[in-house]
């Protein structure tokens, strides 16, 4: 079966002075259901790096959680890992989706900055654009109002917040939502997966 990576959160739990990797089981759940084996990555540069060289995965996912450092976060390991991770995806031509965090870090690869909204966290929102009237969960306290190329916005909620970005020239996709979390997973979620990283023809 081909290999998924997929990014991993930090917990910080100081009474034990460890900084832990972790992630939904329903992320590995939803990347099966896309018909791939998912692989988990460490929060260490030069270790996720040597297994993305190693297992040449059939495609990236860059999870939720943890801000950026730049807008808050804690967690300059996870932060420097994910852009390696996208530049070698680049490099390598494997494609890669992000999703909330993981859209976030696309965003601030290509220089698209984020601000502060209201109304995004534990709340449902209908589409404009590509994918006008899907319904999308939302988890999220920072978003971007404005993109630039190579991305281009796909769909944005009533309020401006852009939702979905694509970059086809280096086949990466972000959305603002979690995948994982709708119960069951969303066929067009998995559809728009399996797609991106399948195979190309040619």
């Amino acid at each position: 079966m081909e290999t998924v990576l997929y990014t991993q959160r930090v917990e910080i739990i100081e009474s034990y002075g460890e900084r832990r990797d972790c992630a939904d089981q329903r992320i590995a759940e939803f990347i099966s259901a896309c018909g791939y084996l998912p692989v988990p990555l460490p929060n260490h540069r030069e270790l996720a790096a040597q297994t993305f060289r190693q297992l040449r995965p059939s495609g990236v996912v860059l999870t939720g959680g943890n801000s950026l450092v730049k807008y808050g976060g804690n967690a300059p390991e996870r932060d420097g890992m994910e852009r390696e991770l996208i530049k070698l995806s680049i490099e390598g031509k494997i494609p890669a989706y992000g999703f909330c965090r993981g859209m976030q870090v696309i965003l601030d690869y290509f220089g698209c900055g984020l601000e502060e909204v209201a109304g995004h966290v534990a709340a449902r929102h209908r589409l404009n654009g590509a994918w006008e009237g899907e319904e999308v969960n939302s988890f999220h306290n920072q978003a971007c109002l404005q993109v630039k190329g190579p991305l281009q916005k796909l769909a944005w909620t009533e309020d401006g917040v852009i939702e979905a970005v694509l970059c086809k020239e280096y086949r990466i996709l972000g959305t603002m939502w979690h995948p994982e979390r709708e119960h069951p997973f969303r066929q067009e979620d998995i559809e728009r997966v399996k797609g991106l990283f399948g195979k190309q023809e040619g």
